[in-house]
């Protein structure tokens, strides 16, 4: 039954591996499935497809033009009411490529501005939720209390609110290596049942 509170929702796939199925895929499709059978706006981006540089320099960040890979990236945050980012765990926090993806499109201009030099600006991007879903080998316990989920913190402190995105809530999916198939489709229900809701 379609729901009557849609939602316009991004999903952002960070793995950066675009060349064969992870279950990292399968998480984002089963929550794209849910999201959109709920009646729910989805549009999803595989940011391993694109072909962008890493920014180099602070006046390369400040100043450069966006590359126009990203153009459409850019136009679907700021479409979207809530941001969905799927990526794997690597040495201990999210691949390079995502990480740079976010470097790219969150510019000065465009997810802030600044008042005034040393300010913390503007946040441009509120009005905008997002939820953060990470595979890892590890069990999750041990990177949220042993490692204490550093850059996860990160993540959501000092790129997501940063810009004004917020809550940001998350989804930590540990053991995938050696999940058995009752787990992994436990976890594809989970997380359909999560688009479905979207959130």
């Amino acid at each position: 039954m379609p729901n009557t509170m849609s939602r316009k929702i991004l999903l952002l796939q960070g793995h950066p591996d675009a060349s064969t199925a992870h279950f990292s895929d399968s998480l984002a499709d089963a929550y794209a499935r849910g999201a959109q059978g709920a009646g729910h706006e989805v549009r999803q981006i595989r940011i391993a497809e694109l072909d962008f540089p890493l920014l180099r320099s602070k006046t390369a960040w400040d100043t450069q033009a966006l590359p126009p890979v990203l153009q459409p990236a850019q136009d679907a945050i700021l479409w979207a009411e809530h941001i969905v980012l799927f990526f794997p765990l690597w040495l201990g926090g999210m691949p390079a490529i995502a990480k740079g993806f976010l470097e790219q499109v969150l510019r000065p201009g465009f997810a802030f501005v600044r008042v005034s030099e040393g300010s913390m600006g503007l946040k441009l991007l509120k009005g905008r939720s997002a939820h953060i879903v990470v595979t890892m080998g590890m069990p999750s316990l041990v990177y949220r209390w042993y490692f204490r989920a550093h850059s996860l913190k990160a993540l959501k402190r000092n790129i997501l609110g940063f810009v004004g995105i917020a809550p940001v809530h998350e989804t930590l999916v540990g053991m995938v290596e050696g999940m058995n198939d009752v787990q992994r489709r436990q976890w594809l229900r989970r997380i359909e049942a999560m688009g479905r809701e979207g959130r």
